[in-house]
């Protein structure tokens, strides 16, 4: 078997990859070694930027989003009796996010690609990764009982931190960076109607909380816990009851609550690895890189990933411009370590950390001088909604 780029994994950085590259008459082969169902199954981040929403609709995928999707243009901070709204769509010149589930997302990444006739290769067994540093690699991998090799000119690992591509990187070209935070997030979807129209984040005595949503009908709250905590100590009430007291009372009794019907604990971390690609295989999002879920970034990283890739693999496929190739990895990392530092930065402000007082007071001034200066809500502002993309050198 043959195709010019093999991409392991489906989620929605695979699948945009895929579906910007086929639209350009790039062959393509996606392996997941997952069912669909799985895929599609797996509850994670809805806030896009702006840059984000634009690259969706140059791939041509994003009718749904526009039809159904919820545009923000503010968010609330919460801090020491204090609820300041930064206006994005005003600080920014117009630029706001939006607010779509990244099941949805796939979904429609699933169905545009099938509708093209596009491959994918679910349930793909022992992805075998063969010769990446030549200019002949390819991917083996077992389905239907049978064990297939695909050649290909470069392979994109969109496979996530745990997957295959990231690990057949010989040991000693990686460099790797993380942070690992004191405390984790316990996050509860329920089928209630958002307390507020657009997103609460709330610094309070006793942790972090985070009120948001997936639609109007789906809401998505958090709360800073120890990583001690187990989920089965945890009830809804005492989730609710804990939620309240984080949030401004006026907030509070407006709180619509309900059966949670997804709940998990998941703890907070900052990870890069550099560089991100050796010979022909090119890491994209989480197989690259982490971020605390603070500021909204893991889904638009790997956005911002699959953009810098598609554009250099069409100039090489169309104008031989291959020198492009070793300008992946620092392109990208450029953007990179702006996101992680901003995530870094909502997270430090945001959260309480054990024992440290003098810390909670430099959040405090923090918070206040950044959110009284215009220029300060304005930095917080254009992080938030997404720094342009990088251009190709």
């Amino acid at each position: 078997m043959k195709t010019q780029v093999v991409i392991v994994g489906s989620g929605p950085s695979g699948l945009l990859l895929g579906q910007l590259l086929h639209n350009q008459g790039i062959d393509t082969l996606i392996l997941e070694k997952h069912a669909r169902e799985h895929v599609l199954s797996r509850i994670r981040a809805g806030v896009l930027e702006q840059v984000t929403v634009d690259l969706l609709r140059e791939a041509n995928v994003a009718g749904r989003m526009d039809r159904e999707g919820d545009v923000h243009e503010g968010f609330d901070i919460v801090f020491a009796g204090r609820r300041e709204r930064l206006d994005l769509k005003r600080l920014t010149n117009g630029k706001t996010v939006m607010v779509y589930g990244q099941t949805e997302l796939t979904l429609d990444l699933m169905e545009a690609r099938e509708a093209a006739g596009a491959k994918t290769i679910y349930q793909a067994r022992n992805v075998h990764l063969n010769d990446i540093d030549s200019d002949a690699p390819s991917v083996s991998f077992e389905a239907g009982g049978k064990t297939v090799t695909v050649h290909c000119d470069y392979i994109a690992g969109c496979d996530g931190y745990h997957g295959v591509c990231r690990q057949s990187i010989p040991d000693g070209v990686l460099q790797s960076f993380e942070r690992v935070y004191p405390f984790g997030w316990l996050g509860v979807l329920s089928r209630t109607p958002p307390v507020s129209p657009e997103l609460i984040y709330a610094n309070h005595e006793r942790g972090f909380a985070l009120c948001s949503m997936r639609s109007q009908s789906l809401s998505r709250y958090y709360l800073q816990v120890s990583l001690d905590d187990n989920i089965d100590d945890w009830s809804d009430q005492c989730f609710w009851d804990e939620l309240r007291t984080r949030l401004p009372a006026q907030v509070a009794t407006s709180l619509v609550t309900g059966p949670s019907i997804e709940k998990s604990i998941a703890p907070l971390r900052s990870f890069v690895v550099e560089p991100m690609q050796f010979g022909r295989l090119f890491l994209l999002g989480d197989a690259a890189h982490i971020v605390p879920p603070t500021g909204a970034k893991g889904l638009n990283l790997a956005a911002s990933d699959v953009s810098t890739l598609y554009r250099i693999l069409l100039a090489v496929f169309r104008e031989g411009r291959t020198e492009l190739l070793e300008q992946y990895s620092p392109i990208c990392l450029s953007r990179i370590w702006k996101a992680e530092r901003f995530s870094w930065w909502m997270t430090s402000m945001l959260h309480r950390f054990p024992g440290d007082d003098f810390g909670s007071r430099i959040q405090m001034a923090e918070l206040d001088y950044l959110l009284d200066s215009e220029a300060g809500k304005i930095t917080i502002a254009e992080n938030y909604v997404g720094l342009p993309f990088e251009p190709l050198e």
